[in-house]
């Protein structure tokens, strides 16, 4: 069984995860690095739904992670699509290199 201080153990460092994955994201503007952030929330995400199921004795979190897993690979075909597009375009991966290919 788990203590409330364990899951609040896998809570802080789930949190931590997604405080770091959104920071990257905001700051670094690499195209690249933008979607391993996202992954790194994603995977704070997961954490959290895994600790809080087990702490609950219930498999939905488990099964909410097969979804997120679903969707963060979904993003990363995305996200390999959209750096070998930009890198044909243009030789940056810059996000603010982004809105020139709408033209």
């Amino acid at each position: 069984m788990m203590t409330v201080s364990a899951l609040s153990g896998y809570l802080i460092v789930s949190g931590l995860l997604l405080a770091i994955g959104l920071v990257g994201f905001l700051v670094r503007r690499n195209l690249i690095v933008m979607f391993l952030c996202t992954e790194l929330m994603f995977q704070g995400a997961a954490l959290a739904f895994i600790a809080i199921g087990h702490y609950l004795f219930d498999y939905s979190g488990q099964v909410m992670v097969i979804f997120i897993l679903t969707v963060a690979a979904a993003e990363a075909a995305l996200a390999l699509a959209l750096v070998v597009l930009m890198h044909r375009q243009g030789d940056t991966l810059d996000a603010d290199a982004f809105v020139e290919l709408s033209e």
